[in-house]
């Protein structure tokens, strides 16, 4: 038994160094040990993907917050240029600072991005990033009348943070559901990996809804690549004292059964931890250069992983992303110069490395946040609201396009309710159903996971907004 329990000792060093742990007591432990609930069982596959090692990945971006995204993607022709200069005041950007978007007209109108966003101005130029415009939650199309009547089915806690930035993951504005569209699709196709040990979900933001499924939860990570309880190891009185503790919590044998179930999942999950850790060590360095920042440096993790997606057994993929702080009320303009060029950067040096690595075809980035925000001022900044723009990258998008409506940013307009809250064109739902579908859910499947979606689409050999390409 000797060797045993020194192999386990060493086993737990390792798992400790190589999983999203970091605790500095016994109550962040045992959350950070929920947190790395990652064996996953393999899940009845009813997708339509097939298993010739056809890579595939979604990487999704929550901007945190509410971001104010009438600021990223301006209009930018006379007309409408003046309707946004008039409707924000003095949140408007100077349209002689706009960086131009090279596309078709959008209801005749001309587009340009933030003077921080350069990469994501040359990413739409060449292809490879598509805008949404105009997109939230929605149970059900709506129209101002049926707004003001309350003749039309509304998104549960509409402009409360807590509401809308779980139905951003659960793809469910209808309900207040804890399992998101990621976990859901987790479920169907997590058996397409050849690893069943580990979750297909992977987190560099810890505990989130979307890639809570029934049977798959995220696998927790940090960006950094070092991984474990902070101090463990360290000799020192109190970091001995306290390893002491924590070995002795996993050598003990339970005799109720449910705590004997959770201490041999957080054991299970030694071998798959140590997995991990070894693949990555693998990954040469990328020629890319990622910049100092937060989302880069997450970024490159996932890159990191995604490079050892063979070793992992990993055909399907999701990551999650939170970079947070975009709720915006004051200092907009300031606070925008500041963070655009961190989420601009990270976006280019993320498809340089997935070109790279050839990837760029397998690999799809979105970015989500709680709402957007309201057209007017607040005196300096932007309040809670509704419909926003998002943006889609990846060689699989149908890029240097702007799909949804364009709606008119004049006050008053059909769309506009008081304060300039934009009533949104294009749901969710349909939104994450064409990323959905072109990871490899079958069409059916995609009613069950986003129940809203056949009040905006019918099944049919197209995708719900066009946004993907359905031969990619």
């Amino acid at each position: 038994m000797a060797p045993n329990r020194k192999k386990n000792a060493l086993n737990r060093r390792s798992f400790i160094k190589s999983t999203g742990c970091a605790a500095l007591g016994y109550t962040t432990l045992f959350s950070s040990l929920i947190n790395m609930k990652a064996i996953a069982s393999a899940a009845l596959d009813k997708s339509e993907g097939d298993e010739s090692g056809d890579y595939k990945a979604m990487v999704c971006i929550l901007l945190g917050g509410g971001a104010d995204s009438h600021n990223m993607l301006i209009p930018r022709g006379n007309n409408e240029y003046n309707e946004y200069l008039t409707t924000r005041s003095n949140l408007a950007i100077p349209k002689s600072q706009l960086l131009s978007l090279n596309h078709a007209p959008v209801d005749g109108k001309q587009f340009g991005v933030h003077p921080d966003m350069p990469q994501t101005r040359d990413l739409f130029n060449s292809g490879k990033l598509a805008w949404l415009s105009n997109v939230g939650t929605l149970v059900e199309p709506m129209t101002k009348a049926q707004y003001e009547s309350n003749t039309a089915g509304k998104p549960l806690g509409l402009f409360s943070h807590s509401d809308q930035i779980k139905h951003w993951q659960t793809g469910r504005p209808g309900d207040r559901s804890t399992l998101g569209w990621g976990g859901r699709v987790a479920d169907l196709i997590q058996s397409q990996n050849s690893n069943p040990n580990l979750s297909m979900n992977i987190s560099l933001s810890g505990n989130n809804f979307f890639q809570n499924g029934e049977n798959t939860v995220e696998y927790s990570i940090r960006p950094t690549g070092e991984f474990g309880i902070n101090g463990y190891g360290e000799q020192n009185n109190y970091n001995l004292r306290r390893d002491a503790a924590i070995n002795s919590i996993l050598d003990r044998e339970y005799a109720d059964i449910f705590e004997e179930t959770y201490i041999n999942t957080f054991k299970k999950s030694v071998d798959t931890s140590e997995e991990m850790s070894e693949a990555l060590s693998q990954v040469q360095d990328f020629n890319t250069d990622f910049s100092d920042n937060m989302v880069s440096d997450q970024l490159k993790m996932i890159a990191k992983v995604i490079a050892a997606r063979e070793s992992l057994g990993f055909n399907r993929q999701t990551f999650f992303v939170h970079f947070g702080g975009w709720d915006h009320h004051d200092e907009i303009l300031e606070s925008q110069q500041e963070k655009l060029p961190i989420l601009d950067s990270a976006l280019g040096e993320f498809m340089s490395v997935l070109e790279e690595l050839g990837l760029e075809n397998q690999v799809t980035t979105f970015t989500v946040s709680d709402f957007g925000r309201t057209l007017t001022s607040n005196g300096d900044g932007s309040d809670h609201a509704w419909g926003g723009n998002a943006m889609v990258m990846g060689g699989a998008v149908n890029g240097g396009q702007i799909f949804g409506d364009a709606p008119s940013l004049e006050l008053g307009s059909d769309l506009m309710l008081p304060r300039g809250v934009l009533i949104p064109t294009t749901s969710a739902s349909e939104y994450f159903a064409e990323l959905a579908a072109w990871f490899g859910v079958n069409q059916s499947d995609l009613f069950d996971i986003f129940p809203d979606l056949s009040n905006f689409y019918s099944p049919g050999n197209s995708y719900p907004i066009g946004f993907m390409d359905p031969n990619a």
